[in-house]
């Protein structure tokens, strides 16, 4: 057994982001400010869209995205039940009604067959999330989206990386959310990105990601002198910090060469585990690119021996950690009270939140924490 603990999700952090945030600290200067300015421009420069704005979280990303597009309470937005509850939260918070299509069983990602029979005269937006860093079918959401003419809001919390059929995964849609969060392919302790084609859509996510204000307090007190502000909308208070930035601004010029690092760890986890009983990942098509975010196996216990939750405990004894994602958005008790679902609801997403375990995948890990993972998993299941 390991001496220290491995836990799960753990992102590198190199010398470039330490003396960033130095820096950043050394100026004075920790609010929104130039580092952010520079953190989007590398951003959008790496999804190839004209518009990349900064915001705290993910979270408020598709917060803003379900306002900014419109919705209105009693407004339907069709979304995954194999998400974090945040994908729901944000509908909810923005006045209109979550509702949920059964997910694909290889893919995980919502199925847009189940999202055809979601369909009501209420629809207005569909909300697919690229789980795991696995594109969804975007050519059949939009399809359908532009049959019903509703708006689309990639959730890409998992997907900086992730390419659907030539396309970057957040820029297919009418707006994309990028996550930063500590756990998350490129980090920023918190934080998140709202990508769009859109000037319009550009302007009002940063208008009203800090209080609706017509110019953020690095413009006002600029070298050009002080400009004053109007504010022309009720805002919210959801803008990254400088010091955010400086951490991200670094992360993004190493997301490529993180990817081939997960995607060792990927190969060798395929390679190692796939005698095991365990569902493994599926393959995804040639001209798609996986973002490689969650590397998740499937716990059956009458083919395994031992249940998820089992797995997970002894894989926590053997200093491993792990992660479930997700549970099924119906089985958690706030959603069957406030909507009344219930877990036959959605029977696919189900039974996948209740077998779902994820692997430590991260580009700090060494040859040598791959191997006491696997050798984690083997003797969890020996012990059965």
């Amino acid at each position: 057994m390991r001496n220290s603990y491995l836990v799960f999700g753990q992102p590198l952090l190199e010398q470039p982001e330490i003396d960033e945030v130095l820096a950043c600290m050394k100026s004075a200067w920790l609010g929104t400010g130039p580092k952010v300015a520079e953190f989007e421009k590398r951003v959008a420069a790496y999804k190839g869209v004209p518009h990349a704005l900064a915001l705290n979280s993910c979270t408020a990303g598709l917060h803003l995205a379900c306002l900014i597009l419109g919705l209105q309470p009693g407004d339907e937005v069709i979304t995954t039940p194999m998400t974090f509850c945040a994908s729901v939260n944000a509908i909810v918070h923005a006045g209109a009604t979550p509702v949920l299509a059964d997910v694909d069983p290889l893919t995980m990602n919502m199925d847009p067959e189940q999202v055809r029979r979601k369909i009501t005269p209420r629809t207005k937006a569909l909300l697919p999330v690229h789980f795991a860093g696995r594109a969804c079918d975007m050519d059949a959401l939009m399809a359908i989206a532009r049959e019903h003419n509703l708006k689309v809001i990639e959730d890409c919390a998992h997907a900086i990386e992730t390419e659907y059929r030539g396309q970057k995964a957040g820029t297919i849609g009418d707006l994309g959310v990028l996550s930063f969060y500590s756990t998350k392919n490129i980090v920023t302790g918190e934080g998140g990105i709202v990508l769009t084609r859109d000037p319009q859509l550009a302007r009002r996510t940063k208008v009203m990601g800090l209080h609706g204000m017509s110019a953020d307090a690095w413009k006002r007190f600029s070298d050009d002198g002080y400009k004053h502000y109007d504010v022309e909308e009720i805002g919210f208070k959801y803008n990254m910090m400088d010091l955010q930035a400086a951490i991200g601004m670094h992360q993004i010029t190493r997301v490529e060469t993180w990817w081939q690092r997960r995607w060792q760890i990927w190969q060798r986890y395929l390679h190692e585990l796939k005698d095991l009983g365990l569902g493994l990942p599926a393959p995804w098509p040639a001209d798609e690119r996986h973002g490689l975010h969650l590397f998740v196996l499937q716990v059956d216990e009458a083919r395994c021996g031992i249940s998820r939750d089992e797995l997970l405990m002894r894989m926590h004894k053997q200093n491993i950690g792990t992660g479930v994602h997700y549970r099924s958005i119906p089985t958690l008790s706030v959603y069957q009270r406030r909507f009344g679902w219930r877990r036959e609801d959605t029977p696919v997403a189900t039974t996948i939140g209740d077998r779902t375990l994820s692997l430590p995948l991260s580009p700090k890990l060494t040859d040598a924490d791959i191997g006491d993972v696997i050798a984690a998993v083997r003797h969890a299941l020996r012990a059965s």
